[in-house]
């Protein structure tokens, strides 16, 4: 039986060690403890919303891209954070094995309480991105591996124009280092912003996921390593909003 325990757990973290997802958020020097995966939502208290898996969304057009499996709200122990606009936010990922692909942050106003909505009914607009920083596209540096140097973090500014209210902000990876599928990772968390901004992004800024992105974006089928000598990437997704 001791074999058999200390085979899964060694299963269980070289599992969760390939892939991953936001532990834990900064906000205004305040930390909050994102939701923990692999274990029951009972009993839990988190800003994040409900993830159950380290593994990777394959599919752009999956259910779960808004904010991963299952990406439920928490009920009773559903927080938010409250924070005013033009704040920093920064998202702490696991120990992120991989440096090649972009982040991007999206943020998406919720009708009443973000703790009753639905993230795939809702519009999302892009506050922040970093792609391929420099060189080529299977060697150079990307805002992924920026990522992994930064304690596998990275920080993002709130518009500070934006209007107050209720708000998901949601952080995603897409994991390029495979030749034959992307990896998303999104993950979603909730905040109450405040100030006295008046701003709200145009139609034109505004997707919905799914939606955003589609299987046959040559940015999310990409080979990168077809194209060794390539030292550009467009970024999937709206440009960014910054207020």
């Amino acid at each position: 039986m001791r074999f058999l325990v200390s085979t899964f757990l060694a299963f269980f973290v070289s599992h969760v060690s390939a892939h991953g997802g936001v532990l834990s958020y900064q906000i205004n020097g305040a930390w909050y403890q994102g939701f923990r995966a692999y274990n029951t939502p009972v009993g839990q208290s988190s800003i994040q919303r409900e993830w159950d898996t380290y593994d990777p969304i394959i599919n752009p057009t999956a259910s779960t891209m808004a904010c991963n499996a299952n990406g439920a709200s928490l009920g009773s122990g559903q927080l938010s954070a409250t924070v005013a606009a033009g704040s920093r936010v920064t998202a702490y990922w696991n120990q992120w094995p991989h440096t090649i692909g972009p982040v991007m942050v999206y943020m998406a106003r919720c009708p009443s309480s973000c703790t009753s909505a639905t993230p795939s009914s809702l519009s999302w607009f892009k506050i922040d991105q970093g792609g391929l920083i420099s060189g080529a596209l299977p060697t150079g540096t990307w805002a992924m591996g920026q990522l992994v140097a930064n304690n596998n973090s990275w920080t993002s500014t709130i518009p500070s124009s934006l209007t107050p209210g209720e708000y998901f902000i949601r952080h995603e990876l897409l994991a390029l280092h495979t030749s034959y599928q992307p990896q998303f990772y999104p993950e979603c968390a909730q905040l109450k912003v405040t100030g006295g901004g008046s701003a709200f992004p145009s139609s034109q800024y505004l997707v919905s996921f799914p939606g955003a992105y589609s299987a046959s974006d040559p940015s999310i089928t990409l080979d990168i390593y077809s194209q060794p000598t390539v030292t550009t990437y467009k970024i999937p997704g709206p440009s960014v909003w910054r207020g």
